[in-house]
This record gives C-alpha cells, structure tokens and sequence, in this order.
C-alpha cells in the first residue's frame, strides 16, 4: 500500500476524531461549481481521493453521482465509514489508486494533493480517469488577510518543522504535466462562529501540531484559549476556499 508523500501526513491519524470535528466543510459555491465542471449526477462515477474523514466526499454524494472514497489512513478511513457508511470507502494512496483503468469520470482532492507524490500520482489520476475526465483540487485555507489568523499562524510557527513540505496550493504539477490540460481557478469565501474548544480543536488537528509533545501543545491550547477569551468568546474564523480544475489532456 503506498504512502502519502511526507511522514507528517501520518500525524492525522492521531487525531481523526478531532479532525472530523473541527475540520469545516465546503461552501456550498464552491461545491456547486465543482459539480458544474466535473459535470457530476446519477450515472457518473467521481473518485474522492485523499478523503480522510469525507469532508468533501459527503457534498459529492449530494450531487448523485456515485461516489468512491480512498483514504490511506486507516484511522480517518474509519471515522470517514463511521460518518458515511452507505459511501464505497477503499484503503489506498494516490500513488497506487486501488481501482481499474479508465474507471472513474472525474476526481476530487481535498487537503492533500500536496502530500502526494506527483511524479507517482499525477500518472495514476490520469490512469483512472475515463476519456474527457476532470480533477478538482480543493483547499480551505485561513485567510492570513484576517488579523485573528496572522496572530494564530505566530503562535504555532515554532511546530512548522524544517523539513515539511511547502504546502502549495496550487495545480502545477497537473499544469506541468503533459497528461492534462490547462487550470481553472476560482477562490470562494468561508466564515465560521467559534468559540475557544473549536478553535483549539481546528488547530490540534494541523498534522505538525499534532505530532509535538503533549505538554507544548497543552501550552499552545492555553494561548489560543487566551486569544479567542480576548475577543469576547467567540470569533469569526475565517478561509479562501481554492478549487483548481483540469482536464485530461
């Protein structure tokens, strides 16, 4: 079975309970548009792939189309079964998709296209798309334009470890593929109301944080309590929703 790219990506499966209940969903523009490109109803086949605890995988079944998720962490696969148990839910990696070729007609990836390992997953996104097929990557990112974000970022700076990945969001590996064409994007906004336990969950659930030891996040749990304590209790926690879509080529 193969892996994501980074071993920090592991660290999610200490905390998939709190991943599933802090984590948002998407918005719902944001959905709709990449049902609208990936032209997703009753009779098409769409592949979530990286699904984890099927944040997006639970807005694809509302569109019709038979959904398939494949997950490589045993630990969010389950909460994933546990939250959607009629969904067919794989064991897999992107860099060895557990399915046929050209068996899928469009594919979803959302938080974790830049764990894969493009040279191996690019190749294998292509492989089980069907002809005229479509990605859709996904990330909700916290908008660092907001003053509460910027302040959260500076207090958890010090468990970014050195040799984490950089976490792009972007397409170039599909743009600098030969295999698919050219990238739409479209940014889409995302507020929540949420008091100090759902602020100290969203950020325990960040996989490097989730890999520090438990006294110094105990610590980083204390300050965020503080900022969200200084705003009244409860805060606007705000994203950018980025979702790029190409084609197979």
């Amino acid at each position: 079975m193969s892996e994501l790219q980074h071993p920090q990506s592991r660290s999610f499966e200490r905390v998939a309970d709190v991943y599933e209940r802090a984590r948002p969903e998407y918005p719902a523009e944001a959905v709709a548009w990449i049902a609208e490109q990936l032209d997703l109803h009753e009779g098409r086949t769409v592949l979530d792939l990286g699904a984890g605890t099927g944040k997006l995988t639970r807005a694809l079944v509302q569109t019709g189309a038979h959904v398939i998720a494949v997950e490589p962490g045993e630990a969010m696969l389950g909460e994933l079964r546990r939250v959607l148990a009629d969904v067919e839910a794989l064991l897999g990696g992107a860099e060895a998709i557990p399915l046929a070729d050209d068996s899928v007609d469009a594919v979803t990836v959302g938080q974790a296209f830049h764990w894969f390992r493009h040279g191996e997953a690019v190749p294998e996104l292509h492989r089980v798309l069907r002809p005229g097929g479509a990605v859709a990557l996904v990330w909700n990112s916290r908008d660092h334009n907001r003053p509460l974000q910027r302040e959260i970022s500076a207090l958890i700076k010090p468990f970014v470890p050195p040799d984490r990945p950089p976490v792009g969001h972007s397409a170039e590996a599909l743009e600098s593929s030969e295999l698919f064409g050219p990238v739409d994007k479209r940014t889409f906004p995302l507020v929540q109301r949420l008091d100090a336990d759902a602020v100290a969950d969203r950020i325990a659930s960040i996989s490097f944080v989730a890999a520090a030891p438990a006294d110094v996040r105990a610590e980083l749990d204390r300050k965020l309590r503080a900022v969200v304590a200084a705003e009244g209790g409860v805060v606007d926690f705000a994203y950018l929703t980025e979702v790029y879509v190409s084609r197979v080529a």
